[in-house]
């Protein structure tokens, strides 16, 4: 029998658990493909894959299959053009201005010494991010200019990609941030990450709690999903005491296990029936 569904990952974490489970439940057939293993001829028609629902954690790994997939014809959630601006910080900041979506002031610079004098021209403390990047690494903040020389010298030593000097404010805000799931047009669910610390990642010890939906918080988040062209996506903003909300990252691949722990929605679902009803 052919798949309703394909879930394509390279690493099986609870959410990609939670999909096979939810289609168990629906009777939706699902075909669960481990990237790693993928070899696709691009010469020959695919295989039947359903839909695809791209879960790949590397973001070279997930820009390539689907690429690969959308080029043979498949359809694929989220598309290649969401990995590629989702998936960087510098390209989601320029979208989202030009959607008119409020975010955090942001430079970028492409040498260390052009780096440094921006923050001495703008101010500390600010906050240095790689454009690619997940689950709040290698972001760091900058409080003088000792310590920006000294992690951004390190940086120099790193792949290119880190020699990108992406500097955003530090926003002022409560000690939260908000991650808002994005399935269509509608905000299925949301929630408060909370830490002591200024980083909120749940990966690094952040806790969760329920947030109510605001229609600005939902009108915010449909710009910033359509400046990404997603389908499936997790919005993420802050509390700005000076700005009100701003949007400072959208994610292809969002996570959700702790989203649906503290609301009770039933998110990957949710997830399975806008796929069954996308045009393939």
């Amino acid at each position: 029998m052919n798949p309703d569904v394909t879930i394509l990952y390279d690493s099986i974490r609870w959410e990609e658990k939670a999909l096979l489970e939810a289609g168990k439940k629906k009777d939706i057939n699902i075909q669960m493909v481990d990237c790693k293993k993928l070899a696709l001829d691009l010469e020959k028609k695919p295989e039947d894959y359903g839909v695809v629902i791209q879960r790949c954690v590397s973001y070279y790994r997930n820009l390539h299959s689907t690429a690969a997939l959308e080029g043979m014809g498949v359809k694929v959630i989220n598309c290649l053009n969401t990995g590629v601006f989702a998936g960087n910080k510098l390209f989601t900041h320029m979208l989202l201005k030009k959607s008119g979506v409020p975010t955090p002031d942001a430079t970028v610079a492409f040498s260390k010494d052009a780096a440094i004098e921006a923050l001495e021209n703008d101010g500390y403390p600010k906050v240095i991010k790689p454009t690619v990047g997940s689950w709040g690494r290698l972001i760091s903040k900058l409080n003088d200019k000792d310590s920006a020389e000294g992690i951004i010298e390190s940086r120099e030593t790193m792949y290119p990609i880190y020699q990108i000097h992406y500097l955003e404010e530090f926003v002022k805000r409560p000690p939260r941030d908000i991650r808002a799931i994005m399935v269509g047009d509608k905000i299925v669910a949301a929630i408060y990450r909370k830490s002591e610390h200024w980083k909120t990642n749940m990966a690094l010890g952040g806790t969760a709690e329920p947030c109510e939906i605001t229609q600005e918080m939902e009108e915010m988040c449909i710009k910033a999903k359509k400046a990404v062209q997603g389908d499936i996506v997790g919005v993420d903003l802050m509390e700005s005491e000076e700005k009100g909300l701003v949007v400072h990252e959208v994610n292809n691949t969002t996570e959700y296990k702790n989203t649906v722990r503290v609301c009770d929605v039933d998110i990957p679902s949710l997830m399975l029936d806008y796929a069954m009803k996308v045009e393939r």
